[in-house]
């Protein structure tokens, strides 16, 4: 029997159209803000062959910095270095367009801290809200160069 041969991962910009798929992932995203990130290509999917596992989307911190906002893996997705190819790619989108270091966040209880420090993100900080309506874990920063 023929070993099945991977599909090539691929990162595609979100479009306006894409609306509908997006939300069901990320429904705390308003559908405003969706278009302005499908707009200026701050939106992306995270395709296996041409079937979207999963989504990634990112803002500038300051006008400046590359920040990360999501980085979603649908279970379909999982486990077979959909997240992994994801970062490279947004990484090498951000260094060719001339920016020297990223940034993202998580919360101190998500596993995902130690996806990132895989990756090489280095931590650079915390944000502590704990008396204020947002109280939620410790949100820790991490850094990297590009």
């Amino acid at each position: 029997m023929e070993r099945e041969q991977r599909k090539p991962f691929s990162l595609r910009r979100a479009a306006p159209a894409d609306w509908d798929f997006w939300r069901g992932i990320e429904p705390h995203c308003p559908a405003v803000q969706f278009e302005e990130k499908a707009r200026s290509g701050r939106a992306f999917f995270i395709c296996l062959g041409r079937e979207p596992v999963g989504l990634l989307d990112f803002t500038l911190l300051w006008d400046k910095l590359p920040f990360l906002n999501c980085l979603f893996v649908l279970p379909q997705g999982r486990g077979q270095g959909a997240g992994r190819f994801a970062m490279g790619a947004w990484e090498q989108e951000m260094k060719k367009a001339g920016y020297q270091m990223v940034l993202l966040s998580t919360q101190a209880d998500e596993e995902a801290q130690h996806f990132y420090r895989k990756l090489g993100y280095q931590d650079c900080g915390c944000l502590i809200l704990n008396q204020c309506p947002l109280a939620q874990p410790a949100e820790l920063f991490f850094c990297k160069t590009l």
